[in-house]
C-alpha cells in the first residue's frame, strides 16, 4: 500500500508577500484505503548560517550561534486519525502568511554561507509498523509594495584604471601601459532590472585576452563572538573576447539572477551584500580587477 502524496499551490509562480494568504491543496494517492494517525500541514520559514571552513577551530563560541533562526513556524491539524480513501484525495488549504513574534520577514535567497527559505510541509503519520510519508514545497517569499515609495538617486561612477590605479600591485614595472575608463549607470539597482554602463579601452599595449564582470555575493555571519566574512562568485558573464578595438564603448548589461540574489541585507545575526567585479584578461593571463559595491533593492 503505497501513498503517493503532493503539494499543489494555487499561485503558478509561488511568489507571496508578508501578510498574504497561501492557498492550495494536498493532492494523495492511493491504490487501496490506508489507515492513519494523523495529517499535519507545517509552514517553515528560517534563515540558515554556516561558517566557512577556513574558520574551523576560530570562533568555538561561534557554533552555538549559527543555529537557524526562525521567521514562520506553526502546524496546522488537517484531519484525524482515519483512513484515505482509495484513488484520488484532495485537501484544500489555507496558511496566513505572518511572521512569528517580533520577527521580520526577508526575502527568499540561495546563498552558499547565508539561505532564507520557507517550505510548506505535509505529514501522515502512519502505525509503528508503517513508515511516516512526508513532502515539502518550498514558495518564494519577496518584500512587499510599499505605499510610497521613495527613489533612490541615480547615481552614476566613471571609472579610470590605468597601471598608477591597481591596489595590492608592488611591482609596476612589468605592468603593460593601458588606460581604461567606462561608467556604470548606478550603484542602487533594482533587482528587477539590469545593471548597466560601458567600458572603454582607450591604450593598451598588451594583447587583450577577454573583458569579463563578475557578480559576487559577500555574506557575513556571526555574534559578539566573532564574524565570518566569505565572497563567492555568482555569476561571470563575458562581455567582450580577444583584443577588442579601442575607443569603442562595450556596453555593460547584468541581470541579477532570481534567488541567487536578494536586496541587501544587514541584521544583527548576518549580512547579504553584492559587489561587481570588472574584470580585463590580457594574452598572458595577467589580469586586472576594477571592484564596485553595489546595493541592492525590491523598489
Amino acid at each position: 500500500m503505497t501513498i503517493n502524496i503532493d503539494i499543489k499551490l494555487k499561485r503558478a509562480s509561488k511568489i507571496y508577500h508578508e501578510g498574504e494568504i497561501v492557498a492550495g491543496f494536498i493532492l494523495l494517492q492511493t491504490n487501496s484505503d490506508v489507515k492513519h494517525d494523523g495529517i499535519f500541514l507545517s509552514m517553515e520559514g528560517s534563515v540558515n548560517l554556516q561558517l566557512s571552513s577556513k574558520n574551523f577551530g576560530i570562533f568555538e563560541a561561534f557554533y552555538n550561534s549559527v543555529k537557524p533562526i526562525q521567521l514562520v513556524q506553526y502546524t496546522l491539524d488537517v484531519a484525524p486519525s482515519g483512513k484515505i480513501p482509495s484513488g484520488r484525495t484532495e485537501i484544500p488549504f489555507e496558511l496566513p502568511l505572518k511572521p512569528r513574534g517580533t520577527k521580520s520577514l526577508y526575502e527568499t535567497y540561495h546563498g552558499v554561507f547565508v539561505n532564507i527559505q520557507y517550505f510548506i510541509r505535509c505529514d501522515i503519520k502512519r502505525n509503528f509498523l508503517a513508515k511516516d510519508v512526508n513532502k515539502s514545497l518550498e514558495f518564494i517569499v519577496e518584500d512587499k509594495i510599499p505605499l510610497k515609495i521613495q527613489k533612490e538617486p541615480t547615481k552614476s561612477v566613471c571609472f579610470n584604471i590605468m597601471p598608477e590605479s591597481l591596489q595590492n600591485t608592488r611591482d609596476r614595472t612589468n605592468v603593460p601601459r593601458f588606460c581604461i575608463s567606462g561608467k556604470l549607470d548606478s550603484l542602487y539597482c533594482k533587482i528587477s532590472e539590469p545593471l548597466t554602463g560601458e567600458v572603454i579601452i582607450e591604450h593598451c599595449e598588451a594583447v587583450i585576452k577577454s573583458i569579463e564582470l563578475q557578480l559576487v555575493r559577500v555574506e557575513t555571519c556571526g555574534c559578539a563572538e566573532g564574524y565570518s566574512r566569505d565572497a563567492t562568485e555568482i555569476q561571470n558573464i563575458q562581455i567582450g573576447e580577444g583584443n577588442v578595438c579601442t575607443n569603442l564603448p562595450i556596453p555593460i548589461y547584468m541581470i541579477f539572477p532570481r534567488l541567487f540574489t536578494c536586496p541587501t541585507l544587514s541584521t544583527s545575526n548576518f549580512k547579504v551584500e553584492f559587489e561587481v567585479n570588472l574584470i580585463v584578461i590580457f594574452e598572458d593571463d595577467y589580469l586586472v580587477t576594477e571592484n564596485f559595491p553595489i546595493i541592492l533593492s525590491r523598489f
